[in-house]
């Protein structure tokens, strides 16, 4: 088999894979490898893949099963789809600035990791880019794991140990009340998960927060806000962060327990078009330990 180049993509985490094809990887019966890949440095950059649908199913389904929000509003018969993220509409054109399908997809420019909201988290996301901009629409990754090793002990000792309350609606609220009243936004009640996620691979910790988070055990309303915000800040400082420039082709992939994530700003006049299949976390990936009552 060819030996594989792994090239750094920010000196605390992520790595750019190279040598054999993204779509080789399972079929070849090398998944094993690429998993080890991926505990170890928490993001997977695979640059210009031909890696189609099938492709992409074939992947996801190695890491666990994927995650389906829409199950239950499809008809009898109505097949899964991948999710796309992108502002084109069904009719071909661009959705309009303030049109309520661009307003969601601003509330991924907030920082977070997927599924938080869900009864069980992701522990992956697959984003392959189908339509680029020329210029924007870069994806950014910041290591919660490289953070809180390196968090000073004053700002730890305020998280660790404590839950997390997360509901979906609560992120997009931050963008617009109206989207946050949708029903695809509440369909979910609050989650609880503690605020550290130990790998059980290799024991490193990572701090689990997101946008979608809005209350902390033992504080108050405001003073639970105000610390979220503290440690995101921290944990998304610009040493922590990769931010990728998409062409045509590229996979990323990267760990939802250690990774938060956030799309940035494009022309919204632009299409943009990417691919986006989540696998849920299993019990061998620790969530046993990260549920909490309600």
């Amino acid at each position: 088999m060819p030996p594989l180049t792994i090239t750094p993509l920010n000196p605390l985490f992520g790595v750019e894979v190279s040598g054999l094809p993204l779509a080789e990887f399972v079929r070849s019966g090398r998944f094993d490898t690429l998993r080890s890949l991926f505990e170890e440095h928490s993001a997977l950059l695979f640059r210009r893949q031909d890696f189609d649908d099938a492709a992409h199913l074939e992947l996801a389904g190695a890491f666990g099963p994927i995650e389906d929000r829409t199950k239950d509003e499809r008809k009898p018969g109505e097949e899964y789809e991948i999710p796309k993220v992108s502002n084109v509409r069904e009719d071909g054109n661009t959705a309009a600035e303030m049109d309520l399908h661009t307003l969601n997809l601003q509330s991924n420019f907030l920082w977070h990791s997927d599924s938080t909201f869900l009864p069980t988290p992701a522990l992956t996301n697959i984003l392959v880019a189908r339509v680029v901009t020329s210029d924007g629409g870069a994806t950014e990754l910041a290591s919660t794991r490289a953070a809180w090793a390196q968090m000073p002990e004053a700002m730890r000792a305020k998280i660790k140990g404590r839950g997390i309350r997360h509901h979906f609606a609560v992120s997009r609220a931050k963008i617009s009340e109206e989207l946050s009243k949708l029903p695809m936004f509440n369909k979910w009640p609050a989650t609880r998960w503690q605020s550290i996620w130990t790998n059980p691979v290799n024991g490193r910790e990572a701090l689990y927060i997101a946008s979608h988070a809005y209350m902390v055990d033992g504080y108050g309303d405001d003073e639970g806000k105000v610390l979220l915000e503290e440690l995101m800040d921290f944990c998304t400082q610009p040493k922590f962060v990769y931010s990728h420039k998409w062409e045509v082709g590229d996979v990323l992939i990267w760990d939802q327990r250690a990774v938060l994530h956030r799309g940035t700003p494009w022309p919204f006049d632009q299409p943009r078009t990417l691919s986006s299949l989540c696998t849920t976390a299993l019990e061998s990936d620790g969530i046993g330990d990260m549920r909490l009552p309600t």
